[in-house]
């Protein structure tokens, strides 16, 4: 029954836009459950890099159940942990990174960047920064961040040669079979000079990474990578070479470099990855 009002929702078009809105509206009563809960956190600690908020703990976040196996066991680094979510402002820690990112590590002011899927806490931080054009394959879903947001296939995209400065893609890669198709397309578009973040899950176990493109079940999906519209789980080595077998001078950050930063409650072990178009 489930399904079969979502497919009916699809036809008409209210799908992903009603789905945005509960979305929106579930955080923000999570966000008022949590600054009321934590109020008594309040104080010396972590500070929030996008709303300033000063707690001795952020909310943490950990893998459901149906999830939590395939998490835990491939030690994959995914956002889940302790002091995830800003008590404040709902801000999550692969955002605080990405904040750090561009405060410290590229120059945006005026430049033409393309974001994906883009998260609103860091789409709001930017759009007075630079001439930003969002994108997604579903763009109803981000209507409520960014009224304009284009449709985009990150493996063909309507983007004429060397369009954008720098291309933000947080957590994308994973969700797309052909991604090397998507490397490419995103190199195509990157100026000469231009960087992007690139960020995505990857294992701190597994010796290579696993997909296989012909399971096409959320559940199996869910089970073997950990959610399930994601179709593989990446080791940072075999990440960094597809990223350069795509053309991009790939620059990881290791985690003990950023550790400077590390009162924004970044997620632990999690290295930032820029590829340059050089």
């Amino acid at each position: 029954m489930k399904e079969q009002i979502k497919t009916f929702l699809k036809r008409l078009g209210l799908y992903h836009l009603l789905q945005s809105n509960y979305r929106a509206t579930l955080e923000l009563l999570t966000r008022s459950k949590n600054k009321l809960a934590y109020n008594k956190y309040k104080g010396s600690g972590f500070t929030c890099n996008y709303c300033g908020a000063v707690y001795q703990r952020f909310v943490p976040h950990y893998p459901a159940a149906d999830i939590a196996e395939s998490i835990n066991s491939n030690k994959v680094i995914a956002g889940y942990g302790e002091n995830v979510f800003c008590p404040n402002c709902m801000s999550k820690s692969r955002e605080r990174l990405i904040k750090v990112a561009i405060d410290n590590f590229l120059d945006v002011e005026n430049k033409e960047l393309l974001h994906f899927s883009p998260e609103k806490k860091v789409y709001n931080y930017l759009k007075n920064k630079a001439r930003v054009t969002t994108a997604d394959i579903s763009p109803a879903f981000y209507k409520n961040i960014d009224p304009s947001i284009r449709f985009a296939d990150a493996t063909k995209l309507d983007f004429a040669d060397n369009s954008f400065d720098i291309i933000i893609a947080n957590h994308i890669l994973e969700h797309i079979p052909d991604d090397m198709k998507a490397m490419k397309e995103m190199f195509r578009v990157l100026k000469d000079n231009g960087v992007a973040i690139l960020q995505v899950p990857w294992s701190q176990s597994l010796t290579t990474t696993i997909e296989d493109p012909l399971i096409d079940d959320p559940v199996k999906q869910a089970k073997l990578y950990g959610q399930k519209d994601h179709v593989r789980i990446y080791t940072l080595d075999s990440y960094t070479t597809r990223l350069g077998k795509a053309g991009f001078k790939v620059k990881v950050i290791p985690y003990s470099a950023l550790m400077q930063f590390s009162m924004h409650a970044l997620q632990e072990n999690e290295p930032l990855v820029l590829g340059y178009k050089t």
